[in-house]
């Protein structure tokens, strides 16, 4: 028998203490740093959060290289990724979250205000979890991560709208991600992007290549990847209701892609989450 996981964590993270073993591999990580800074590597990327700032790791992130300063000190939240994905509230700011997240996982708080939210947040959460003489237990758990999950979404919904006015406006390439970000639900061929950009395919490939050292049509699969995920961990849609969201001229042939993109079908993409 597995050892027991609590659904959610609720830790005060010291420089002396560092992170539970395995975290990462089940639950999402929600951090506020109240002083001093953690460095670590995600994604390949070095980075830094600092006091008063908020962090946000997924499950299964690539994280390595953890150092904290002297004195460091957060609130850390860790939710089970399957508790989370089961209850979010609203599918497409779902994805438009997620997406900013994989990429800023960093976020700057505004205020005092906001760092109280964020707080008050985690605490409401893991009152609720505690609290498990309530009768109607598992509804007001529910609805408590719906939430959470929507009050995160209001806090750091200006940085969110920012950076795509920063996109809208930007480079060829920043641009090319904006609207791949915006359309890949539904248009996955490169031409489309190039004729919305007033330049050829191949020039839209030499830009990626040069920025990124990546093609148009590969941005465009790992953000069409991203969203087929999002959409298969939902349990309010069917196969059949992915297929029609995202336009694909057949179940046969979503499922094709999907394979080619995640290594399996759809169904056992499903029955690995249960």
């Amino acid at each position: 028998m597995g050892v027991y996981k609590p659904r959610i964590l609720l830790l005060e993270i010291l420089e002396q203490t560092g992170f539970p073993e395995d975290f990462n591999i089940y639950y999402h990580t929600h951090l506020f740093c109240h002083q001093g800074s953690i460095s670590f590597h995600f994604n390949n990327k070095e980075m830094k959060c600092q006091g008063s700032e908020f962090l946000f790791w997924f499950a299964e992130s690539q994280l390595k290289d953890f150092s904290f300063s002297t004195g460091f000190k957060a609130t850390v939240l860790f939710v089970d990724k399957k508790f989370l994905n089961d209850n979010i509230p609203n599918l497409s700011w779902s994805i438009d979250a997620r997406l900013h997240s994989r990429q800023y996982p960093i976020k700057q708080l505004k205020d005092t205000k906001d760092k109280i939210r964020v707080l008050s947040n985690f605490n409401s959460l893991y009152e609720k979890f505690q609290d498990v003489e309530h009768r109607f237990y598992e509804e007001v758990l529910k609805l408590q991560m719906q939430l959470f999950i929507l009050e995160m979404w209001h806090t750091f919904a200006n940085e969110y709208e920012r950076r795509k006015r920063t996109l809208q406006s930007g480079s060829l390439y920043e641009r090319f991600v904006h609207l791949v970000q915006e359309h890949c639900m539904t248009k996955r061929e490169v031409r489309f992007y190039a004729n919305e950009l007033s330049i050829t395919a191949k020039y839209l490939n030499f830009i990626c290549k040069q920025n990124s050292g990546v093609t148009a049509s590969e941005w465009i699969k790992r953000y069409t990847k991203e969203r087929i995920v999002i959409l298969l961990q939902s349990k309010n849609l069917n196969v059949s209701e992915i297929v029609d969201q995202m336009k694909f001229s057949s179940r046969s042939f979503f499922t094709r892609y999907v394979k080619k993109v995640l290594g399996v079908t759809p169904t056992e993409y499903r029955n690995r989450m249960e």
